[in-house]
């Protein structure tokens, strides 16, 4: 195959991958789109923003910076939780043989596989009795559901990776068992954790089923539910409905640009090492 026909090969590729990836943006140009325009439904906006206003950001930083600072709480307090139980559940998968281990493996696949309606109507009636509604511990709690299942899986493949030598090293110079996990798993590990703790974020950040089930009141509503609420009353502008969903999108946006090298080692580490 000479120079000229691979040449041409790349460009074809190069051109298709171009065309994919703006068919797959254009949902996102279009939402800022209208964001920047004054009024009017989604569909009579012009296609570029002629005269740009940013009064639909005005009005929904008004109104939603309440239900952003809950999700915003929600979603740190979910990672915290998730890796609290994942990050030893991972290790102790990873370096003891358990019996029932595949089992248990299995059951984690199994629960990522539950949807989410299922989960949040099984956990009302729990959360009722124990005064959890319209809190942030019970969406905390619910949302790190989602989270543990997943944390676990993308960890432990990331442990059984590490060298027994580097803790059996640490055993034999009086380290136990906790020591040598939070000295050197837990720092050999950062990728993962990374990876699960950011994942973990977005699973709660972008929540819609448990806040619109487990909370009744306008006092803590996520920010996904308050889009919902602020969406019903403002069919006919669309400009503000959408500069929420841009705001919304920022942290989840911001986090993913600053962690994409820790993603790919932490979601490949346990796969090539």
């Amino acid at each position: 195959m000479n120079q000229t026909t691979t040449d041409a090969r790349k460009l074809r590729y190069t051109i298709v991958g171009i065309v994919l990836l703006a068919f797959m943006l254009f949902p996102v140009y279009w939402m800022v789109n209208v964001s920047l325009q004054g009024g009017g439904t989604a569909a009579n906006s012009s296609f570029f923003p002629t005269s740009v206003t940013f009064d639909g950001y005005q009005r929904a930083w008004e109104d939603q910076t309440g239900n952003l600072v809950t999700s915003m709480i929600v979603a740190l307090g979910a990672v915290l939780v998730s890796l609290a139980i994942a990050t030893p559940a991972a290790y102790a998968l990873s370096r003891f043989r358990l019996r029932g281990m595949g089992i248990f493996l299995f059951v984690l696949l199994l629960a990522q596989m539950i949807p989410g309606i299922v989960i949040a109507n099984s956990l009302y009636t729990l959360f009722n009795d124990l005064g959890l509604l319209n809190t942030y511990v019970g969406l905390i709690l619910a949302n790190a559901t989602h989270g543990i299942p997943f944390a676990i899986l993308i960890m432990s493949a990331f442990m059984r990776s590490i060298p027994p030598a580097l803790t059996e090293a640490a055993r034999v110079d009086g380290a136990g068992h906790f020591r040598a996990f939070w000295s050197i798993i837990v720092p050999v590990s950062k990728n993962s954790l990374i990876t699960a703790g950011l994942f973990s974020f977005l699973f709660a950040w972008s929540d819609f089923m448990f806040g619109l089930t487990l909370t009744t009141g306008a006092d803590i509503k996520p920010i996904t539910l308050g889009i919902y609420d602020y969406l019903q009353g403002n069919v006919q502008s669309w400009g503000p409905v959408m500069a929420s969903a841009v705001i919304s999108s920022i942290p989840a946006i911001v986090l993913l640009v600053l962690a994409q090298r820790y993603i790919a080692a932490g979601a490949l580490g346990g796969a090539v090492k």
